[in-house]
C-alpha cells in the first residue's frame, strides 16, 4: 500500500508481536524509505583526484561517482610511509577538499565564458578591420585609448557571457602576441 493509506488505516492494524520479554516489538511498516538511504552510498566507480584549486598540498581523494555526478568523498591512506622514526601523516586532507564536490555543483560556479563587454566590443570592431587574430589583439594593446578603455572598468563587474571559440580565439590571439614581443617565456600557464 502507499504511504498515506498505510497512516490511514493505522487504527486497523493488528497488535504488534512483542518479543524479549515486551522490549522489542515487530511491527509491519512500511520501510520503502530505507532504498533511498541506503542507495545514498552506492556508487558505480572510485577514482582517485585531487583537489588542486587553490591547493599546496594536492592530498589524494577517492572520489565516488554514481550516474556520472560525484556523490562524496573521502581521503586516500596509501601514501608511502615516513621515516620509521617518524609517524604516519595520515590521513591528509582539509575541510576545503572534504566539501571540494559542492564547488562542482555550486550554483555560484562558472559554467561559461565571461568577458568583460567593452573588451569584446573593442574585439569584435578590431577583429571586422584586421582578419589576422593577433593583429586585431595587437591593434587593441598598442592603441592606448582602446586600452585605457577597457582597463579601467576593471573590478566593476559589466561581464557578459560570450562563446568558447570567440574567447579561445583572443586567449590565443593575446598568448602570441606576447610571445612574438617579449619571449615565450613570458606566456605562463
Amino acid at each position: 500500500m502507499s504511504h498515506l493509506l498505510d497512516r490511514l488505516s493505522f487504527f486497523n492494524k493488528e497488535k504488534a508481536e512483542e518479543f524479549s520479554n515486551g522490549h522489542g516489538k515487530l511491527v509491519y511498516e512500511n520501510r520503502d524509505w530505507e532504498r533511498a538511504y541506503r542507495g545514498r552510498w552506492g556508487h558505480d566507480k572510485v577514482v582517485r583526484s585531487t583537489h588542486g584549486v587553490n591547493c599546496t598540498g594536492s592530498c589524494s581523494w577517492k572520489i565516488y561517482v554514481k550516474n556520472g555526478l560525484v556523490t562524496w568523498e573521502t581521503q586516500q591512506t596509501n601514501y608511502p610511509r615516513t621515516r620509521p622514526d617518524l609517524p604516519d601523516h595520515e590521513p591528509r586532507g582539509c575541510p576545503r577538499g572534504a566539501s571540494y564536490s559542492w564547488y562542482l555543483y555550486s550554483s555560484t560556479r562558472l559554467k561559461y565564458p565571461l568577458i568583460r563587454s567593452r573588451l569584446l566590443r573593442i574585439w569584435r570592431e578590431s577583429k571586422q578591420k584586421n582578419a589576422d587574430p593577433v593583429d586585431a589583439w595587437k591593434s587593441i594593446v598598442n592603441d592606448k585609448e582602446k586600452s585605457r578603455e577597457y582597463k579601467k572598468v576593471r573590478g566593476l563587474g559589466g561581464m557578459v557571457r560570450a562563446d568558447w571559440e570567440e574567447v579561445n580565439e583572443i586567449i590565443a590571439a593575446s598568448n602570441i602576441y606576447t610571445a612574438k614581443t617579449y619571449g615565450p617565456d613570458r606566456v605562463v600557464g
